[in-house]
């Protein structure tokens, strides 16, 4: 480490108090704290205890006190409908004003939840802004999830109100939310007293009147509201992730530690200054929307985008190049499947050579890991720095990044470089022991974890304990695998239940997928371990090639496979390589490992509500017949 940074993070781990307090005089307080840290009941820990703040009064008003109401808050840009609008903060907080008047209206008071179901168009952040100006819990669950899926969040959460739109857009296609609230609403055992719906142009639907309210009727009476004070460790939001035993684990965020850490990191980790325009081409309903769409750039006062559309076919691969060139973004955050999907389409960069990218600085990827051939391509089509950073929905905001707002550090192409200030990162071994540098095992961070992470879980303290903070007593457990290297650089390689067991030989996965995204002919690929009775376990490669490959398949999957049996060695037993179509992913990018394992073992399983589109996995079990893998297990 540079002295700058290295006295940066050494102060953050030896003085979290003075580190964090030092940060919080940076925000708002109705009264500062003077109780930074409760460490009494580990590992329910409390930061900015004594503090009362709000939230929407951060993201708004502050910024309207200090005379730069007329910069913009919101740009909202939909290639899919053609609309597009831009809000001032002055125009923002009077909309959301006026929508957190409507919910009082409707008898929505501070602690109440609310859930949020809606596409990416600015009344969801309106929405998400309401509640946190008169107190009320959001919980958003992203827009066209199953029926089923809402129903829980809507039992777990017990919400009063739901808000939502008559649809939302994919390319190609409607989704149709009325249907599917509805059946939600059927299922749900909790009733919600109200339900608000947000009417599209074009895509009306019929409300019921006694339960059931337009967007458009409710604030059309309201009256705006002022910020109500809210204790710092009273929650600002519910945001669920899918639980292994069927439950919805409901990651709630306090409100203090939540303005004070995300504002810190946006000129720490992203070098983003007031004024600066920022994108972050996510959707609000993961936790990249809530943290880097809505709360973080507006606490900072920056220009936050919000795009209704897709890296390719809204319309076409130089998506994401146009909203950079039309609004001059300064730095985009996104996943590596986002880049993956433009480099298989557009590999040469045609696209690219269109529009002018002359005020962008820097590109960061989250989500899942970068792999560093798609690391190399953007660098090379950009011209500027890339940078895979580390984090998770628990945490709300960078575990390991590239602090370019207190250093740039080089790159190590497959890491995603070192622990950022807060977080004390360790890897264990499955003896329980420290590992060495370059050691692989579970990756750890010492507890207290910093401002602005998870508390605890909706309802669920001792859920919290036993799957977060009991395997390695005072750490907090990741479920992310890897090694930390002589230099401090992190190298996240694979969740946990992605190393696999090779004749006795633990092996990442992440590592083997390392190797094959280098020939250049694939674009995209997931390796899993698949059950074999003589070791185990075996590797197979699932490979996506880029548009336009011309070389036959059979000759592709040769020289993957020698490529891995000559980078990793015969230990790996590589000896199946499968090119497919498409791989299933989330909606949000990640490829579903688990479930093509169980395919490939003949396990039964359930369709993920996540999934971006279920036929694919018909798709790869066809592959996996024809290929002989089905009958080899």
């Amino acid at each position: 480490m540079s002295d700058k940074f290295k006295k940066i993070y050494d102060e953050s781990i030896n003085n979290p108090e003075k580190f964090w307090t030092d940060a919080s005089n940076d925000i708002f307080w109705f009264k500062k704290p003077t109780k930074i840290l409760n460490k009494s009941s580990p590992p329910f820990y409390k930061w900015f205890e004594d503090g009362v703040t709000n939230t929407c009064y951060n993201a708004l008003d502050i910024h309207i006190d200090r005379g730069n109401g007329k910069r913009t808050a919101l740009i909202y840009d939909s290639p899919i409908t053609g609309d597009k609008s831009n809000f001032t903060y002055e125009e923002l907080k009077v909309k959301v004003s006026i929508f957190a008047g409507a919910l009082k209206a409707q008898g929505v008071i501070k602690g109440d939840r609310v859930i949020i179901y809606m596409p990416m168009i600015p009344e969801a952040v309106i929405a998400m802004l309401a509640c946190a100006r008169i107190g009320a819990i959001h919980s958003v669950v992203f827009g066209g999830f199953a029926s089923n899926e809402l129903a829980s969040r809507i039992d777990d959460s017990k919400a009063k109100i739901l808000v939502t739109a008559s649809c939302g857009f994919e390319p190609g296609r409607t989704v149709e939310y009325k249907p599917l609230v509805d059946e939600a609403v059927k299922l749900a055992k909790h009733k919600i007293d109200k339900m608000i719906l947000f009417q599209r142009k074009g895509h009306e639907v019929k409300l019921n009147p006694s339960k059931e309210v337009s967007w458009e009727e409710v604030v059309s009476n309201a009256k705006e509201i002022d910020c109500v004070e809210m204790n710092s460790n009273e929650f600002a939001y519910i945001l669920y992730t899918s639980g292994t035993t069927g439950t919805p684990k409901g990651i709630v965020r306090d409100i203090g530690g939540h303005i004070v850490a995300l504002k810190w990191t946006m000129k720490n980790i992203y070098n983003i200054d007031e004024g600066d325009i920022w994108w972050s081409a996510s959707d609000i309903g993961w936790i990249v929307g809530h943290s880097y769409i809505v709360y973080a750039p507006l606490f900072k006062g920056c220009t936050t985008v919000l795009f209704e559309g897709k890296p390719v076919g809204t319309p076409d691969a130089g998506a994401f190049w146009k909203i950079i060139s039309d609004y001059k973004v300064k730095s985009l955050f996104t996943a590596p499947t986002a880049f993956r999907a433009i480099k298989k389409e557009d590999p040469d960069g045609k696209f690219f050579s269109k529009y002018n990218l002359s005020k962008f600085e820097s590109l960061f990827l989250a989500g899942e890991r970068a792999d560093p051939d798609t690391i190399k391509w953007a660098e090379n089509l950009l011209k500027v720095p890339v940078i895979d950073h580390w984090w998770q929905t628990e945490t709300s905001w960078a575990i390991s990044s590239n602090c370019t707002g207190i250093e740039m550090m080089k790159t190590k192409y497959g890491s995603a470089c070192k622990a950022v200030p807060g977080y004390d990162v360790k890897i264990i071994k499955s003896d329980h022991s420290l590992a060495k540098p370059n050691e692989m095992g579970d990756i750890v961070v010492k507890l207290p974890l910093p401002p602005g992470t998870f508390p605890t879980l909706w309802n669920a303290d001792k859920r919290y304990k036993e799957n977060y903070m009991s395997n390695y007593e005072g750490y907090y457990q990741t479920y992310d695998a890897g090694h930390i290297d002589e230099d401090g650089y992190i190298w996240i390689m694979s969740r946990t239940d992605d190393i696999i067991n090779v004749a006795g030989h633990r092996l990442s996965t992440g590592a083997i997928e390392e190797v094959l995204s280098e020939h250049q002919s694939v674009a995209e690929c997931a390796v899993l371990g698949i059950a074999d009775k003589l070791k185990g376990q075996l590797p197979i490669g699932l490979i996506v090639l880029k548009a336009g490959v011309d070389k036959n398949n059979e000759t592709i999957t040769k020289e993957c496979i020698k490529m891995v049996r000559d980078k990793i060695g015969p230990v790996a037993a590589f000896k199946i390589a499968i090119v497919i179509k498409r791989l299933p992913k989330t909606r949000s990018g990640k490829i579903l490992r688990g479930t093509i394992r169980k395919i490939a073992d003949n396990i039964e399983y359930k369709i993920p509500p996540t999934i971006d589109d279920p036929a694919i996995l018909d798709e790869i079990k066809e592959d996996l017949i024809k290929n002989n893998i089905l009958k080899s297990v």
